[in-house]
């Protein structure tokens, strides 16, 4: 075994083996049954019930923990009508996704004009970036389209002018959801992509009526109601102190508000969280690093609210000393056999997979993190893996005639009111709280952290081929080839010399990981934001290597100006990169040196 695949794959195995025999169902289990009776909006009485059963078993095991209480900018969804108009007009039932404009009830009245979108009952559409309108003119006009209410395709009805949108969900249900691009809450910049326009959703037969009807020049109503201000939620974390580098930390995380009683999005989560909490205090003592477990409020219902306050709120805290951030949302639902949906950054791919393997048996199939999911931590540069936990395999969702969601074990009772206890899974949640387990202890007591760089420099690599061949002739990707190039040698030598170390205090593993930490705070931030530090991106999908994607635009650019604005563009972008894969070259000789 070559030394970077021990790195990736360490393992104290009789640790790992207490751990794991340790977890036990009869305390998650009872809080999910508890959350069963609680409809946990962000900042609601029976949230506030949910948390406070969560600190009774943390008091009861003794463990540490703060609850924050920040106030963010929250919408809670009332009710939504729409019906058409006329002497044959009939009324449908409708949701109004969270930040939604609302009506307060009045009604909106306008003609209404169907503009496909391609996403039909098979497809969930659940994290699109938009909706092409096919140059119709929707300006004054109620648009209705297929797909959930996503945030950009509200943001394209929006910006073409549009009085109003209503999307057509896939199925027989009507999904819940947040219509806004602003991830968290909004600042002086982003405060202006906030909705203008009032939304509803409708199920999929209820949208081919009212497609008719668009097409036989119908007028609609419709009207919202939602409760959209500041308002205080709650942030629980509980602290768990390492014995060896207790400054360095694990940010283990889920979301604890829920639409409707949610179960398997996300209480089995919250209680997973909660066992792990319970486990690893019992184990402190042999933890070198600290882990800290939170559960955020404010994910549905503010767009990542809770997560972002609190990267906002510890943020120096965050970029000087968490070594990962894992977030936990959807384990144990029913029909789950496969971990082929869960996301991991390029880096700790190979350490994923080892310990999935290890746990389970199975083989994941990770998935690069889409702009979702609270991770609320890419600017900063934290190393991150998980987002969906286990998912059921895609011949069986589509023998089961289900469309794609965004979460619950790819169950589509999704965001619905029949995410309820039959979601879940003993058996299922048991065998993914040991993996979670499992995979948060090896960061824990790894002497050298399990992260591989050069799994990222490849990456980059395919993604600046992929650009250069959109871009032709027309612009030189090789500087930043050559800087890969460069910086991957840097890191085989880097690797190949890593300390033979037991213990992460050593003066050896600290420059080691400190270098390991550093490289994150560079390459990350450069392949999933566009932002600077600290700053959060809109919630849309971010491309590999963003400020570069426009490649894929220039040989379509037969405008001179169109060209030449691309051509600076991506030229900054370059030097973005270069700089940046400079410095993360210089970081690892330098602790090659050492």
């Amino acid at each position: 075994m070559d030394r970077l695949t021990t790195i990736t794959q360490w393992t104290d195995p009789e640790l790992e083996r207490e751990i794991v025999d340790a977890i036990s169902l009869d305390v998650p289990w009872k809080l999910i049954e508890d959350f069963s009776t609680l409809h946990r909006l962000s900042g609601s009485e029976d949230e506030r019930r949910a948390i406070e059963l969560i600190i009774e078993q943390l008091k009861e095991a003794g463990i540490p923990y703060t609850l924050y209480e920040p106030e963010c900018f929250i919408s809670i969804p009332l009710e939504a009508s729409v019906r058409t108009l006329g002497p044959d007009g009939r009324s449908f039932r409708a949701k109004t996704p969270a930040m939604s404009v609302s009506t307060d009830g009045e009604e909106i009245v306008g003609e209404l004009v169907y503009v496909p979108s391609g996403a039909g009952a098979n497809s969930g559409d659940v994290f699109s970036t938009g909706v092409d309108l096919g140059g119709q003119d929707v300006a004054g006009k109620i648009v209705l389209t297929e797909g959930m209410a996503s945030p950009g395709k509200v943001a394209d009805v929006m910006a073409a002018g549009a009085k109003a949108g209503i999307f057509i969900n896939p199925g027989e249900a009507i999904h819940e959801g947040i219509c806004t691009t602003i991830w968290g809450t909004p600042d002086l910049d982003s405060m202006g992509r906030q909705p203008t326009i009032p939304v509803v959703a409708v199920n999929h037969p209820d949208g081919q009526a009212l497609i008719a009807a668009a097409q036989a020049g119908a007028q609609v109503a419709l009207a919202t109601r939602l409760d959209t201000r500041w308002r205080p939620i709650p942030v629980l974390v509980a602290e768990i102190p390492g014995a060896r580098v207790p400054e360095e930390f694990v940010l283990l995380h889920g979301h604890l508000d829920s639409w409707h009683v949610g179960i398997g999005d996300n209480a089995t989560g919250d209680a997973t969280l909660l066992e792990l909490a319970r486990v690893f205090w019992a184990h402190r003592d042999r933890l070198a690093r600290s882990l800290r477990i939170a559960w955020w409020s404010g994910h549905s219902h503010g767009r990542y609210a809770g997560s972002t306050w609190y990267a906002d709120t510890f943020a120096l805290e965050l970029a000087r000393h968490c070594v990962a951030q894992v977030n936990c949302d959807s384990p144990g639902c029913r029909w789950a056999t496969t971990y082929n949906n869960l996301t991991a950054m390029s880096e700790t791919e190979p350490f994923v997979d080892a310990v999935i393997r290890a746990t389970t048996g199975i083989t994941p199939q990770p998935e690069r993190p889409p702009r979702a999911g609270d991770y609320s931590f890419n600017s900063i540069g934290l190393s991150s893996f998980y987002m969906l936990s286990s998912t059921m395999a895609e011949e069986d969702r589509l023998a089961k005639g289900y469309y794609a969601v965004g979460g619950c074990g790819a169950n589509i009772e999704w965001h619905t009111e029949g995410d309820t206890l039959a979601i879940a899974d003993r058996d299922i949640l048991l065998r993914d709280m040991r993996m979670y387990a499992a995979s948060v202890l090896r960061v824990l007591t790894a002497p050298l952290l399990p992260f591989d760089w050069t799994r990222t420099t490849a990456e980059f690599r395919a993604t600046l081929a992929r650009y250069q061949e959109a871009a032709g002739s027309g612009f030189d990707f090789g500087p930043a080839q050559a800087a890969v190039d460069a910086l991957e040698a840097a890191l085989t030598r880097f690797y190949a010399a890593a300390p033979a170390v037991d213990d992460p205090a050593e003066p050896a593993a600290r420059r080691f990981n400190a270098a390991q930490v550093r490289l994150g705070r560079l390459l990350i931030p450069v392949n999933y934001s566009r932002q600077a530090p600290f700053w959060h991106d809109p919630a849309l999908n971010v491309p590999p290597l963003p400020d570069l994607a426009p490649a894929g635009a220039l040989a379509q650019a037969s405008d001179p100006h169109r060209r030449g604005v691309l051509r600076a563009h991506l030229t900054r972008g370059q030097n973005r990169l270069v700089w940046t894969l400079e410095l993360a070259r210089e970081t690892v000789e330098a602790a090659t040196a050492n």
